[in-house]
């Protein structure tokens, strides 16, 4: 990490400035047999679309709280990072009924009616593939950010210290989730370059650091697999292999 490197938005901004080209999250879920690999610059334009949409078509603002009802997932990782480019608290797995908007993947969908606020839901198809029909009272994450520019530049600077990220109850500001993230690193034994294998899911700090912050606070790179369990250890083994993984957290 850069000294600079305050909020999760400026540890992309640095992986991207680093090596754009490199590979930052390769996804599986081993009840479809999806893979899809984002290389930084890839994510980061993900990133920036998402954070444009939530800035602009959804007006959020700095301090805003969105209820993430999203599982381990390549999607719910960019919209971690939209929401800290944008200064907007990812409540992960939070009630959707305290919350100024929500984002929802097919299986939450009947929690997440009880936001007042605007609601986005994912289909988590293969591909990023939109709902055949958009469920009623909802913007379809896949039918909206491909529209979205390319850059983002957010309207008010991100404040490093202020609220960032509720998970299990406990809140972080930006600039504490990139320390402990930082932490994290190092006791995974992660360095540049490190590629770091996790069926952790996204609803624990465990799961969100393995997942995504700790990697890329070392600037190495995660193979985040949902369902792992219907893998086996065989195909683990081969998979470790032919990702060249480095380090798991399974």
């Amino acid at each position: 990490m850069n000294a600079t490197d305050r909020t999760p938005a400026d540890l992309l901004r640095s992986a991207l400035t680093a090596d754009p080209a490199r590979p930052l999250v390769t996804f599986y879920d081993d009840a479809t047999g999806e893979r899809v690999e984002l290389s930084v610059a890839t994510f980061a334009n993900w990133v920036a679309k998402t954070a444009n949409l939530l800035q602009g078509d959804l007006a959020a603002e700095p301090g805003d709280r969105l209820a993430l009802l999203l599982p381990a997932h390549w999607q719910s990782a960019v919209w971690l990072l939209a929401c800290s480019s944008v200064g907007v608290i990812a409540d992960v797995q939070g009630d959707p009924a305290g919350a100024d908007l929500v984002v929802s993947g097919p299986d939450s969908l009947q929690a997440a009616r009880a936001c007042r606020g605007e609601r986005v839901a994912l289909a988590l198809r293969p591909l990023g593939g939109r709902f055949p029909q958009a469920p009623e009272g909802f913007a379809d994450y896949a039918v909206e950010v491909p529209g979205q520019g390319d850059r983002f530049a957010p309207f008010a600077p991100v404040d490093p210290d202020a609220p960032a990220l509720v998970v299990d109850g406990v809140e972080l500001t930006s600039a504490q989730l990139v320390a402990r993230a930082g932490k994290d690193a190092e006791g995974l034994g992660l360095t540049a370059g490190s590629r770091l294998l996790t069926g952790r899911t996204y609803d624990s700090w465990e799961g969100l650091s393995a997942g995504l912050f700790a990697p890329l606070a070392a600037g190495g790179s995660v193979v985040l697999c949902r369902h792992l369990g219907q893998l086996g250890e065989e195909g683990l083994a081969k998979r470790m292999t032919s990702e060249r993984v480095t380090n798991s957290a399974v």
